[in-house]
């Protein structure tokens, strides 16, 4: 095929991690002609670069601390953790980088590949920048779907990047311990590789610019993880950042602080936030301007662009920058494309077929420290900014019995966020070791809106961590 011919699909997306292969699932599923365009691994960000290989490295931390403090257990547990053979699971957890696997399932879905950067060309039109060089040009029928995710935001601090730091990429990729790491950043990349690489021996230094970690939990959450940081012996500083920084003549990094003091580490992860990819993705074609967010309505339409043709799924609408949610959203745009390709109404009433409800209402998180963080919907802090009334009900999670089977010292707390008049959950937070399977039960709560006074009815097995559920509603019922 010469570069001047066109192949010509009902759904072009652009970007094959999950988000993308969501996209292309659905449309293909509902009988829509889809090819998937990747300029890198098929599978994406989290399966090479971010969810799986960082909680590849977070288990063994968290099981070997577990581990060590309980009787009968602890004894048993002597030497570090063999961080070799932590590094050597990683790798198996990523397929050694090597996309064989998703790209079979890509074909047993009936899904065509395209290797290369893709561009938009116009409207439904994509320009595809092979690896040899070469050029494929694709037109869609209905849809172009842009699941190009983010990439790590640096800031603009001089002469950064002969410093070669790490990224979130080098963090979760890296071969070896480093002797001394510093990491610029309080958020989920920051705390949870500082809770991983200070487990696997590496002297952890975390700067933050703000006077706490986690800035968008509840506060008694990250607290619990600043403990815990600390107990481990990671140093932390507060209410700076880093002015200067250089690599020496002796390999090391060399850092000045906002305060005057000075670090010095062996590596620099930066993890100060995420940028969209869409610098080089064609834009200006159809009218938008490159490297910014790409906004979109509840159905993952983008706002700005006629015709109802182009969509953005996932991190790079900026909605809710978490892989389960982009696939959520994959799900809901694949169906609204469908809908539309076979001219059928849009369901796009509240927790509608064809809308997006959860990315404002029940957005689920877990952050992998130690403790874990488990949290959905609105954090009280979330709630004050809207001016929304609240009941707030807190618990020691350490009260409840399985919680004390599962850590005899165990420390955690949950907290629940209630709308005095509808009586339903607004949110919930839970810290503690094991709390990212209280979750999910939240999550339904949430978006089912069942009532408290239902509640009471879901009765939570003894002795487990999850009869938390019914100390909330005892504190609640006693207030």
């Amino acid at each position: 095929m010469s570069d001047n011919e066109i192949r010509t699909y009902d759904v072009v997306v652009i970007g094959a991690g999950p988000v993308g292969e969501n996209v292309a699932d659905r449309t293909q599923a509902a009988g829509l002609s889809t090819v998937i365009v990747e300029s890198e691994l098929v599978g994406g960000e989290c399966s090479y670069w971010a969810c799986e290989p960082s909680k590849a490295l977070l288990r063994p931390a968290l099981l070997y601390r577990e581990a060590a403090g309980f009787p009968g257990v602890g004894s048993v547990v002597t030497g570090p953790l063999d961080a070799a053979a932590v590094l050597r699971h990683r790798d198996r957890m990523v397929s050694d980088w090597n996309d064989a696997g998703q790209v079979e399932w890509l074909e047993s879905v009936k899904v065509e590949l395209v290797r290369g950067h893709g561009r938009l060309d116009g409207p439904r039109r994509v320009s595809v920048r092979t690896p040899d060089g070469g050029t494929v040009r694709l037109a869609a029928r209905h849809a172009v779907a842009v699941c190009t995710g983010t990439g790590a935001a640096m800031p603009p601090l001089p002469g950064l990047d002969a410093v070669r730091p790490w990224t979130s990429r080098e963090a979760t990729g890296a071969h070896a311990v480093p002797g001394r790491l510093a990491i610029l950043g309080a958020g989920v990349v920051a705390t949870e590789m500082a809770t991983a690489w200070q487990a696997l021996g590496a002297q952890v230094t975390l700067v933050a610019r703000g006077s706490r970690l986690l800035g968008r939990v509840e506060d008694f959450a990250a607290d619990l993880v600043a403990e815990r940081l600390l107990a481990a012996g990671v140093q932390l500083h507060f209410g700076t950042t880093i002015t200067a920084a250089e690599r020496g003549a002796d390999g090391a990094v060399h850092l000045t602080l906002a305060d005057g003091s000075r670090l010095v580490a062996d590596e620099l992860l930066v993890a100060t936030g995420r940028t969209p990819r869409t610098a080089d993705l064609g834009l200006e074609t159809v009218g938008l301007a490159p490297g910014g967010w790409l906004p979109t309505d509840d159905s993952y339409t983008v706002t700005g662009v006629d015709g109802d043709w182009l969509y953005a799924v996932g991190d790079v609408n900026h909605r809710a920058l978490l892989t389960h949610q982009g696939k959520y959203q994959a799900r809901i745009a694949g169906a609204v494309i469908a809908a539309r390709a076979q001219e059928q109404p849009l369901d796009t009433g509240r927790w509608g077929r064809h809308i997006g409800t959860a990315d404002a209402e029940a957005v689920p998180q877990v952050v992998f420290t130690d403790p874990e963080i488990a949290a959905v919907g609105l954090s009280t802090a979330d709630a004050a900014a809207a001016g929304r009334a609240v009941d707030v009900v807190d618990y020691d999670i350490g009260q409840v019995a399985g919680a004390a089977q599962y850590e005899p010292e165990y420390r955690g707390r949950a907290r629940v966020l209630i709308d005095p008049d509808r009586r339903v959950l607004l949110g919930a937070t839970f810290a503690g070791p094991g709390v990212a399977e209280l979750l999910h039960s939240a999550t339904v709560a949430i978006t089912g809106e069942v009532p408290v006074d239902r509640l009471w009815h879901a009765v939570p097995s003894f002795p487990t961590i999850s009869e938390v559920w019914l100390r909330l509603l005892e504190a609640y019922r006693d207030r």
